[in-house]
């Protein structure tokens, strides 16, 4: 054994690739970030980092960098996400003891810009070639092909189709998404707070706004679905890989969600981010005249309330990322997100990085620095935290925190970890959604968009809403 971090980056040249990135989510311990076809799919793991507290990310930021650093590094395709590449997820809150991790794992699959390439990582100092990533490509794929109990879930050829052969993608049929049955005997459960305890939290939140200690609050609710014939992650991203091709779907160590909210991809010296504040739901508009977005541009855009909420949002991200930008171009009005369960108010901003005593910025510490945004705290950030901790009687654990990826070149892609939840156990899984409170701000109405929320998950899981 040695000490030194290899990493072997080789295209896959000439194979094609049915369904994209989403075809590789075959195994339920599956590390993935991917929208539309594209993304990374991440399997087994060489190192991991954990940290709680308020300097997680800092710490987490050191880890990385010191382990790139001597990192040997041979890359043929030399694209973001190429190369040493951790995947990762962080609690929303300082004081969560829900430990924040960076996973780096034994082999990635990426696909972008219609290319597709596989690396391999090791501390080992045995071969590292072409030939030995793509098997072991295939030994982690062919697992779950045989139904290995490591895969932890169904197998490739019961939850994805027909298996690809030899586990390349390209040699056989690509995986392909089926609708899901109805989750024989699921239930659910009353989670932190019940519906009624949740609607006085949120009076409450408003009340406090009314007096002007704050101008946004934002309270989340968890539900607990049991589901008999088993929660299998594999299924329930291909599901959100399926339906909702304009977020991000993500999983990390139990932790699966579609976000539609970009906190910060950074790519060279460009950071984007996209920020969503104001939310309708779409079962709303049945029975309206007109076009269903016509009425969500008259119902959303034109709604003073969610309008102020959404500008709130964007100050937020904008004020916190100036120190480190050069340039910044935000969008002057925002654009409706038409997404299968909700529209949303949305902002895209897209910043040219600076240099900060010597150096661009890292992912990392672009989050420090951003996290949490008002979009999932609320303003100010330490009075809506305090009020937080008090009205919701909940751990948010990595709900409404960072999830995502970054490289040892800097780049990175990072979602706030929205319309998702955590599984505990093979037959339990816990939904979170929350809502922004602002001054008008309705118990009633916003209990009612928290089940818009929990759609997508709730869905994936074979369960109606």
């Amino acid at each position: 054994m040695t000490s030194t971090f290899r990493t072997l980056t080789v295209p896959l040249d000439g194979k094609t690739f049915p369904g994209g990135l989403p075809s590789f989510l075959v195994r339920d311990d599956v590390l993935c970030w991917t929208r539309r076809e594209a993304g990374l799919a991440g399997f087994g793991e060489i190192s991991r980092f954990t940290a709680t507290g308020p300097d997680r990310f800092l710490e987490a930021d050191i880890w990385w960098r010191h382990l790139v650093l001597e990192a040997d590094v041979t890359d043929a395709v030399e694209l973001p996400g190429t190369g040493p590449v951790a995947f990762g997820s962080f609690a929303f809150s300082k004081t969560s003891r829900h430990e924040s991790r960076l996973i780096v794992p034994e082999i990635v699959v990426g696909v972008r810009d219609n290319q597709v390439w596989l690396t391999q990582l090791t501390f080992d100092d045995g071969p590292l070639t072409e030939e030995t990533a793509v098997a072991a490509l295939d030994r982690w794929l062919g697992s779950a092909a045989a139904g290995n109990p490591d895969a932890k879930g169904t197998t490739t050829a019961d939850s994805a189709g027909d298996a690809p052969q030899g586990g390349v993608p390209g040699k056989g049929r690509g995986a392909v998404v089926r609708p899901l049955p109805l989750a024989a005997g699921a239930t659910l459960h009353t989670g932190s707070l019940s519906e009624e305890a949740w609607m006085d939290a949120v009076a409450a939140g408003v009340a406090e706004i009314r007096t002007g200690a704050l101008e946004k609050l934002v309270l989340a609710r968890d539900v607990v679905a049991t589901i008999p014939s088993g929660v299998h992650a594999a299924d329930v991203l291909r599901e959100l890989a399926a339906r909702y091709r304009e977020c991000w779907t993500y999983g990390v160590d139990g932790l699966v969600g579609a976000t539609p909210e970009m906190l910060i991809q950074v790519e060279g010296r460009t950071a984007q981010a996209r920020v969503l504040a104001g939310t309708l739901d779409r079962r709303d508009a049945h029975g309206e005249d007109g076009a269903p977005m016509d009425y969500a541009t008259r119902v959303l855009a034109g709604s003073e309330k969610q309008r102020h909420e959404h500008e709130i949002a964007i100050q937020s991200l904008t004020k916190q990322l100036a120190p480190f930008s050069e340039a910044m171009n935000a969008h002057d009005e925002p654009f409706i997100l038409e997404l299968p369960n909700v529209w949303h108010l949305a902002s895209d901003v897209k910043a040219e990085l600076t240099e900060v005593e010597g150096h661009v910025p890292t992912c990392l510490a672009l989050i420090n620095a951003l996290h949490p945004t008002a979009a999932v705290c609320g303003t100010p950030t330490l009075v809506a935290g305090e009020l937080i901790r008090k009205l919701e009687h909940l751990d948010r654990g990595p709900y409404a925190g960072p999830v995502g990826w970054l490289d040892a070149a800097g780049n990175g892609e990072w979602g706030i970890a929205l319309r998702g939840a955590v599984i505990e156990s093979p037959d339990t899984v816990r939904l979170y959604a929350g809502c922004g409170i602002v001054d008008g701000s309705l118990p009633e109405a916003e209990l009612a968009e928290t089940w818009a929320k929990f759609r997508p998950m709730l869905e994936s899981l074979g369960i109606n809403s």
